[in-house]
């Protein structure tokens, strides 16, 4: 994948107190926790015996909505690719 989509990810993975993401009919939220050559790792829950790693192609984060927790609004906001 490009070097400018990593950089772009990482800067999502970096905004926010947290990160959501919905890609077909399936919203993961919770923290990038890896970044790979074609995908990255959102690891959702907050326990290791509730939370789950989930591995998300670059591919399918191209028609995804991405979004981070903005704490000093207290909402969230949207992220473009």
């Amino acid at each position: 994948m490009s070097e400018a989509l990593i950089n772009r990810l990482v800067e999502f993975a970096e905004s926010g107190n947290q990160q959501k993401i919905v890609s077909g009919g399936q919203s993961y939220q919770g923290w990038i926790m890896e970044i790979t050559e074609d995908a990255l790792m959102i690891s959702t829950g907050f326990a290791d015996k509730s939370g789950k790693d989930f591995w998300l192609n670059f591919d399918d984060l191209q028609q995804a909505e991405l979004y981070y927790w903005d704490n000093r609004q207290d909402q969230w906001m949207a992220f473009q690719l």
